[in-house]
């Protein structure tokens, strides 16, 4: 956005939106807002005179309130430089393996060593030091695609999940297009194994609720999940339970993105039940599934659905939770905006400006990859004053 800090708020907001993948619908649903007001806002017709408009405007975009204001072109959670996205796209521009092009066997990295870079680039990302998971992913998709090129059985598997850790990691720079590239690749490649086209539906299906595909998101989730579903919750093992639970919470998103209450509620149900047999403090398949992670989902759900309150309340039982410590930084960073927009829709400003600092810590610039995340960020969530309060009732059941 060359010579950006000329353009008015409404210009930033409109600008930002469009990173971020969203329609003024999709926008304004997440504001709590009309499509009209977004459109006046976004022409200039309509002025933002209130500072808590701004923050909760920010925190939908996942940028810094400073941006809309021109103090600031950076997006809070994203520093990573545009050239670095620009290599990822180039390595995925590459048809290598579709063409039958030779390769080198003295480029072709070992099982050992891939399976070492893929599990590295998710550590960085998870802890939410994305420049530096950007500037890995170019050559870790080219390896990647040479391993899977040299030996298709034995690449497979990093091959998808090299495509996956990329779709996470656009999604979360705003770059939804060149996602959904990534997941379809990793769908593609993992055709036929049905554990492995769940791993690669996981990140599909938050790279078509980003794009507002939200039916398509949901059906995708639930039939991948589905697939896998042991006949006997007691009878399934953790990781395959941690992998179904996942997908369900993205189609319990996705039915709260369409506006489908009970849907919404009758699927994280069905996700809290996996979850209490799973535990919290595990990452299955990289997706940190537990009774957090879906009390997590509420809250955005709830969000959408319109009921600030709600997501209140069970942003509170999360992190009054043993297992929020647990969660990777990125999780949290993510969970804290949205708690602060939750805070912003009941009229707690105190609140909301805690956890917008928090969700700003949650990202310690130097942490060991397989730490745990209390061994490498402040401890959660007493530290910046995220305390439960007393006053609240509790999540509404169901």
């Amino acid at each position: 956005m060359e010579g950006g800090e000329l353009l008015p708020v409404g210009r930033r907001v409109a600008h930002w939106r469009g990173r971020r993948g969203l329609s003024q619908q999709v926008f304004a649903d997440r504001l709590g807002r009309s499509k009209s007001w977004v459109d006046k806002v976004e022409r200039g017709v309509r002025t933002l005179d209130k500072v808590s408009t701004l923050q909760d405007i920010a925190a939908v975009l996942r940028i810094d309130p400073g941006v809309l204001l021109g103090r600031d072109l950076r997006p809070a959670d994203v520093s990573g430089p545009v050239e670095a996205v620009e290599r990822v796209r180039e390595a995925l521009s590459t048809y290598d393996i579709a063409v039958g092009r030779s390769t080198v066997r003295g480029q072709v990295l070992s099982a050992d060593r891939l399976a070492r870079d893929v599990a590295h680039a998710w550590g960085m990302f998870q802890h939410a030091r994305y420049p530096q998971a950007t500037g890995l992913l170019p050559g870790l998709v080219i390896a990647a695609q040479r391993a899977y090129a040299d030996d298709p059985v034995a690449g497979r598997s990093m091959l998808v999940e090299a495509y996956r850790v990329t779709a996470s990691l656009l999604v979360k720079l705003g770059e939804v297009e060149l996602a959904w590239l990534a997941a379809d690749r990793a769908m593609t490649i993992a055709a036929g194994d049905a554990v492995l086209v769940a791993t690669a539906a996981v990140q599909l299906g938050r790279v078509l609720r980003a794009s507002g595909r939200a039916r398509a998101a949901r059906s995708t989730a639930l039939a991948a999940a589905y697939r896998i579903a042991p006949p006997d919750l007691d009878d399934g093992r953790a990781p395959v339970l941690s992998l179904c639970g996942a997908l369900v919470i993205e189609a319990a998103l996705a039915a709260a993105r369409d506006g489908d209450d009970h849907a919404t509620a009758d699927l994280l149900d069905e996700a809290a039940e996996m979850a209490a047999r799973v535990g919290d403090g595990h990452d299955h398949y990289r997706t940190a599934f537990g009774p957090v992670a879906v009390d997590l989902a509420r809250v955005v759900a709830a969000l959408d659905l319109g009921d600030a309150g709600a997501a209140v309340a069970w942003h509170e039982q999360a992190i009054a939770r043993d297992g929020w410590r647990w969660l990777p930084a990125e999780h949290r960073a993510g969970h804290l905006l949205d708690a602060a927009r939750a805070y912003l829709h009941t009229g707690d400003s105190v609140n909301a400006s805690r956890a917008l600092i928090a969700a700003e810590h949650a990202a310690p610039p130097r942490c060991a990859t397989g730490l745990p995340s209390d061994r490498c960020s402040p401890s959660w969530p007493t530290t910046h004053g995220l305390q439960p309060r007393s006053s609240s009732s509790p999540p509404p059941s169901g």
